[in-house]
């Protein structure tokens, strides 16, 4: 079995174990926050290859990822499309209706939901799901509520951190990550 650089609490194994959905904010999770905007008011916005690739491998053990986010834009639709990912909601300030909406279209429990957030607008899901979860540079008061945090930033390898970390919990991580070794 492979193992992480890093010993996670059994308790926080525990609460990943048994998750069917990994939902994402976006600005701060999984970008770094920063907007760039040009002259024309395009939007222009970076993702990090690995979290990509982890949301990709995350989802081929059964894990259903989903995006809630408070604002719109053009380039998430496109990159989570090109990830697969069709639960996409934005410019939902207020995510607990898309939250709630996303919970009863799995038919799924809010305890088997995990949330990964950085700012206060995410306060309201990550106090309902069974695993609350913050990026290192998150707003101190959702790190206070998070039930773990990431060692990696936003927008640099925080989801992929999380993925792992699911696959390991559920005990997929050693056959996706042998199907590379092969």
């Amino acid at each position: 079995m492979f193992e992480s650089n890093t010993t996670i609490p059994n308790d926080i194994l525990a609460k990943a174990k048994n998750l069917k959905l990994l939902i994402l904010d976006v600005d701060g999770v999984l970008t770094d926050g920063k907007l760039f905007f040009d002259q024309e008011g395009n939007e222009y916005k970076c993702f990090h290859a690995r979290d990509g690739h982890g949301i990709k491998l995350l989802r081929q053990t059964g894990v259903e990822v989903a995006v809630i986010s408070g604002r719109k834009s053009k380039t998430v639709e496109l990159r989570m499309k090109n990830l697969g990912i069709e639960l996409i909601y934005q410019g939902h300030e207020h995510k607990v209706g898309a939250f709630n909406e996303i919970i009863e279209k799995l038919g799924i429990s809010p305890e088997q939901a995990a949330h990964v957030g950085d700012d206060l607008l995410d306060l309201p899901i990550m106090t309902r799901v069974g695993f609350a979860i913050a990026v290192n540079d998150a707003n101190f008061a959702v790190k206070q509520k998070a039930d773990w945090c990431t060692s990696a930033l936003g927008g640099q390898g925080a989801v992929r951190e999380v993925c792992d970390l699911i696959m390991q919990a559920q005990g997929t991580f050693d056959d996706i990550l042998n199907t590379y070794l092969k």
